[in-house]
């Protein structure tokens, strides 16, 4: 293998290299991208608002869940207390 080989594929491994970079670089911006990951990019390709994207609701506790919950913690704290 020639000199000349040898130099042109480093060059293609280190244009390789810096691609990579640049992608996963891109990855970690949050500029670049949404809530989910996915690219604004392809968020605007895909017609979807990338603020709306990976947006959860969080579960409410109904005045029963209150009651259980409640309930629950006053037995814990009681035993607690006995065994302290």
């Amino acid at each position: 293998m020639e000199v000349q080989e040898i130099i042109a594929e480093l060059k293609n491994e280190t244009k390789r290299l810096n691609e990579a970079i640049a992608a996963l670089e891109g990855l970690g911006s949050r500029k670049s991208t949404t809530k989910n990951h996915t690219s604004i990019a392809a968020a605007n390709d895909a017609k979807i608002r990338p603020s709306s994207m990976g947006k959860q609701t969080r579960g409410r506790l109904t005045a029963e869940g209150r009651k259980r919950l409640s309930e629950a913690m006053k037995k814990r704290w009681a035993a607690r207390r006995k065994s302290a």
